[in-house]
C-alpha cells in the first residue's frame, strides 16, 4: 500500500481546510486513518474510517469539526476541517492499518503499518 498525502496550507483561525490521501493497494477490510504531530508532542489519533463500511470515528478534540469520507473511485480519503484552530497546527498523516485491526485498536498508530509522508497544516491566529 502506497499513500499520498497533500492538500495541506497556512490558514486563519476559523478557516477550513481539507486534505486528501490518496492510496495505491489493498485498502478493503483495513482502516485509513489520519494522524497528526505537532513540534514536540507525539503523534495523535484525529479520525479514521473502515473502508469497506465507511463507519468513522474521532477524536474529541475535531468531533463535529472535522470530517473523514472516502471517495471509492479515486480510492481517496478525504479530511475536512473546518472551524479551524491555532491548536490544530501539526503535520498530519494518512495511514492503513494491518488487516488484522479491530474497532478497537484503531485508534493506536501502533496498528497502522502503512504510512504517508504527511501534510503540514498551520493554523494562525
Amino acid at each position: 500500500v502506497q499513500l499520498q498525502a497533500s492538500g495541506g496550507g497556512l490558514v486563519r483561525a476559523g478557516d477550513s481546510l481539507r486534505v486528501s490521501c490518496a492510496a495505491s493497494g489493498r485498502t478493503s477490510g483495513r482502516f485509513v486513518g489520519w494522524f497528526r504531530q505537532a513540534p514536540g508532542k507525539e503523534r495523535e489519533f484525529v479520525a479514521r474510517i473502515e473502508w469497506r463500511t465507511r463507519y468513522t470515528a474521532y477524536a474529541d478534540s475535531v468531533k463535529g469539526r472535522f470530517t473523514i469520507s472516502r471517495h471509492n473511485a479515486e480510492n481517496t480519503v478525504y479530511l475536512q476541517m473546518n472551524s479551524l484552530k491555532p491548536d490544530d497546527t501539526a503535520v498530519y498523516y494518512c495511514a492503513v492499518s494491518r488487516s488484522s485491526t479491530i474497532y478497537s485498536g484503531s485508534f493506536d498508530p501502533g496498528n497502522y503499518d502503512y504510512w504517508g509522508q504527511g501534510t503540514l497544516v498551520t493554523v494562525s491566529s
